[in-house]
């Protein structure tokens, strides 16, 4: 039963992952494959304020939170004033970069791992109360972006993708929403993250490599581009298919490059065949 509820509790921390990628892609239309670094960010702040000085679990996550938008903030204010392919290459440049560093800082665990992270909840009912917890968030979080993309701003941040030049002679500011967008989706990242390292308290840096970029645009486009409800079905089943994989009891070597394979090549024949995805987009998003 065990395995279940984390199964389930994965299904809810990769449908706010998704969900907050498709604001940032689908909506917004920034191209960027840093996402998993906001995740891995807000994971290793929230832990490390935890582990070495004693701030309460719930503080943390919302410190993790804060910490992964501030970072995004800081990788799109320079990135996004030139062209959207600058923020591609900031953005790769910034998770390879990220990665090799949480490798070298024994602070952080090094190339080794952060364990003895504490969870938000002990005894019998921990699973359970955190399958709850995870999917609860993940369900506000889908509203909140349902929200924040389907009324007055959302138009404002539909115009902006589909003409940046002509949204800007209305008198608007595209960058101000670029950064917004940006930020906002970093920040739900970072909540994922933080809620992914008291569950499984154990971290590690590659759990937060290319693979988990290619995962993540994976749900946002076998679900849906600039949908609500795609990303939730794309995270539901991309995160179902790799645990029906590993019954196969394929050895390491040939499991991870499997599954490297299996998201690119869904990726590409849905470019293909069906590029609106599973759940495509009303007209007008």
């Amino acid at each position: 039963m065990e395995y279940v509820y984390s199964v389930l509790v994965m299904i809810g921390i990769y449908t706010i992952m998704a969900s907050s990628f498709n604001l940032i892609i689908g909506f917004g239309g920034l191209i960027s494959i840093a996402h998993p670094i906001f995740f891995a960010l807000s994971a290793y702040a929230s832990a490390l304020v935890n582990l070495h000085w004693g701030v309460p679990i719930p503080l943390a996550i919302l410190l993790g939170t804060l910490f992964a938008a501030a970072m995004s903030v800081m990788l799109s204010l320079p990135s996004l004033r030139i062209s959207g392919d600058y923020l591609l290459i900031a953005s790769m440049g910034f998770q390879l970069g990220f990665v090799e560093v949480i490798k070298n800082v024994d602070f952080a665990g090094g190339a080794g791992g952060l364990t003895g992270i504490a969870s938000i909840y002990s005894g019998p009912s921990r699973s359970p109360a955190f399958v709850v917890t995870t999917l609860t968030i993940a369900a506000t979080v889908v509203s909140v972006v349902h929200w924040l993309t389907h009324g007055e701003y959302g138009r404002a941040i539909r115009a902006m993708r589909d003409d940046e030049e002509c949204f800007a002679s209305l008198g608007r500011n595209p960058m101000a929403i670029k950064i917004t967008i940006f930020a906002v989706g970093s920040a739900l990242a970072g909540l994922a993250g933080a809620l992914y390292a008291h569950y499984f308290q154990f971290l590690s840096p590659e759990q937060f490599g290319i693979t988990q970029s290619a995962l993540i645009l994976t749900m946002v486009v076998v679900g849906g581009m600039g949908s609500t409800w795609g990303p939730v079905v794309g995270a539901l089943l991309l995160t179902a298919l790799p645990q029906a994989i590993t019954f196969l009891n394929l050895p390491p070597s040939v499991m991870a490059p499997l599954q490297g394979m299996l998201y690119t090549g869904l990726v590409l024949l849905f470019l293909f065949v069906r590029p609106a995805g599973l759940v495509a987009k009303r007209l007008g998003q």
